[in-house]
């Protein structure tokens, strides 16, 4: 059982993170899991990242952005699963308030941050393949820096407002936090004070951004179908369907997390707690694990790098 301590009117607490209640005596065999797949995230995005930077030929718009996102997943996976790891192996539960706070700064923005990675490639892709003799035009390296800068401000800009308020507010309650590592929507529910703005604003910012990325989304690929059906040959349209199957399963990846999180919180009070805990990790985890596995198997200059490294390096060996 965790040991609860109260705090009456504290400004900076501390917080008790949450491993998997109950199963309190297997957190040692749950961290071999989270472990394992926390090299694997670390080892797939990174190897992604290294071929793209080594790789000219991989010096394009639609791997600049490839590059984004495993970027994106590395940071969420760097931002998670040390207190996670922390807590299954060490029992280290205790969270200092600024290290929370950021920590859910950054699990926020991150998320947001992704969401915005989605909405530029399918845009890569809508011009790659209805305005294909423009491509290079269009999507300039000047333009391509311009877009990711305005994806990560979006991002890390857009949470500050929701996460300021929470070094302020006085906190009465337990402290103990529902996950193992420290969310906006969690701390706020420990706070005695006037939280309207902070439950509020995160619902409009949902909205307005993957609510309306994932719309963005959905439109372009109508229109990449459209153009894509209009080509005469078979091979034509399936080598054009070709070039989208990868981003359109790292959409539904994050997207299906996303949409059964918010499921979950919302009309799942009466789904047992470790439910909620699994749907969690997967949202955090899913996605970060997936995507350099589709991107290897599903295009195939990123195969042919990642095999002719491997192969390069067994011969030289």
């Amino acid at each position: 059982m965790y040991k609860l301590r109260m705090w009456s009117n504290s400004s900076s607490p501390s917080f008790l993170l949450t491993g998997f209640p109950g199963l309190e005596a297997t957190h040692h065999w749950i961290s071999i899991f989270f472990f394992f797949i926390y090299i694997s995230v670390l080892f797939g995005n990174g190897t992604l990242l290294l071929l793209i930077k080594e790789d000219h030929s991989l010096h394009e718009p639609m791997y600049f952005f490839l590059a984004m996102l495993a970027a994106t997943d590395l940071g969420m996976t760097l931002t998670t699963m040390p207190t996670v790891l922390g807590v299954l192996w060490l029992d280290h539960r205790e969270i200092g308030s600024a290290a929370c706070f950021s920590q859910a700064y950054f699990i926020h923005s991150l998320s947001f941050v992704e969401s915005g990675v989605l909405l530029i490639m399918a845009y890569d892709r809508f011009i790659a393949i209805c305005n294909p003799l423009r491509y290079t035009c269009i999507l300039t390296n000047t333009r391509i820096m311009k877009i990711g800068l305005a994806v990560l401000m979006r991002g890390f800009v857009s949470v500050v407002p929701p996460i300021m308020p929470l070094y302020f507010f006085p906190y009465c309650h337990s402290h103990l936090l529902s996950h193992a590592f420290c969310l906006h929507q969690d701390v706020i529910k420990l706070a005695c004070a006037d939280t309207t703005f902070n439950r509020l604003y995160p619902v409009v910012l949902v909205v307005f951004i993957f609510v309306l990325d994932s719309l963005i989304i959905l439109i372009s690929y109508v229109l990449i179908l459209k153009t894509v059906l209009s080509v005469a040959s078979r091979e034509g349209r399936a080598k054009a369907f070709n070039t989208c199957v990868s981003h359109i399963c790292c959409v539904l990846v994050f997207f299906v997390t996303v949409i059964g999180l918010s499921l979950i919180h919302r009309f799942g009070k009466q789904v047992p707690h470790i439910v909620h805990l699994t749907v969690s990790y997967v949202y955090f985890l899913f996605p970060p694990l997936m995507n350099p596995i589709i991107y290897s198997v599903k295009t195939k200059q990123i195969r042919n790098g990642i095999l002719h490294r491997f192969t390069t390096r067994r011969t030289g060996t």
